[in-house]
């Protein structure tokens, strides 16, 4: 009899195939393993890092507002196809596609709602559906929704997410950038609060226009916020960056925007700087 035994090794095995996918995701920060099912449950925020992932836009509008207080506007607007443009794909195919990947009919999401009861005006831009491009109709529902707040006399919201504009239309789509800078000059006028909440990625036409002209401007933590992305200004420039450069970070020690808060923090902040605006008397019809 042998004084020792093999060693017992199990003989059960896992094959890549068995394990279900979209079960987990890496945290691009730390390289942690974290289940989707927690990072849902955490608005798309690693709990140890604080990393920030992308939220579609509805589940963003679900964190905000107060618990089925949203009424959808504008929904049937959509863009069309003014150029006829066509590269590797006809523009209306484009259009297809990400309606049929995001169930939306363009980039931004607008209606009405409340925050801690009061009345808001809201539009949230969501990045899956053609980057969160700046289009005709994207900047239709914009203008809409600083118009509703102007007729409801309440305070509008916006979240900004965007590559750029949408090449796909040319000059169209550069015209919406006068189009709701004009809107919420008229906003500032009536002496309505207007909040803009920046997200990753801010860039381009979207934050040249609406995205830098909020009176409270609010980015998340670490995202990405500028003009022209940092290759392109190196480029241009023939100059190393800072490090950091056109982060939420860097952005709030220059004065750029007001301040960095947390996507889970959000709603109560929001709530908050409404409070102390003191423009929220008018009812939602």
């Amino acid at each position: 009899m042998a004084l020792f035994g093999k060693p017992q090794y199990s003989t059960v095995t896992v094959k890549k195939k068995d394990i279900p996918k979209d079960l987990w995701t890496k945290c691009p920060k730390t390289g942690e393993i974290i289940y989707n099912r927690v990072l849902k449950e955490n608005l798309m925020v690693v709990p140890s890092s604080g990393y920030h992932f992308p939220l579609d836009g509805r589940t963003r509008i679900a964190s905000l507002l107060d618990e089925g207080s949203f009424e959808e506007m504008d929904k049937g607007v959509s863009s069309l196809d003014p150029l006829e443009f066509n590269a590797t794909a006809s523009y209306p195919e484009k259009l297809k596609a990400s309606q049929a990947k995001t169930k939306e009919t363009d980039t931004v999401i607008s209606g009405m709602g409340t925050m801690g009861g009061m009345p808001v005006s809201i539009a949230v831009m969501d990045f899956r559906f053609m980057a969160a491009s700046l289009g005709s109709a994207a900047g239709e529902k914009l203008t809409r929704a600083i118009e509703r707040g102007l007729e409801k006399k309440c305070p509008v919201v916006i979240v900004c997410a965007s590559g750029g504009a949408r090449m796909q239309e040319g000059i169209l789509s550069l015209m919406q950038m006068a189009k709701t800078s004009q809107a919420l000059a008229r906003l500032s006028e009536a002496g309505l609060p207007y909040i803009a909440i920046l997200t990753n990625p801010t860039m381009a036409g979207v934050m040249a226009s609406f995205a830098s002209l909020g009176d409270v401007i609010i980015a998340e933590p670490e995202a990405l916020i500028g003009f022209a992305g940092p290759r392109v200004i190196k480029e241009t420039t023939q100059q190393d960056l800072p490090a950091g450069f056109q982060t939420s970070e860097f952005l709030l020690d220059r004065g750029l925007i007001d301040m960095i808060v947390s996507r889970g923090e959000m709603r109560d902040r929001l709530i908050s700087l409404l409070k102390a605006f003191g423009k929220n008397t008018a009812k939602t019809a």
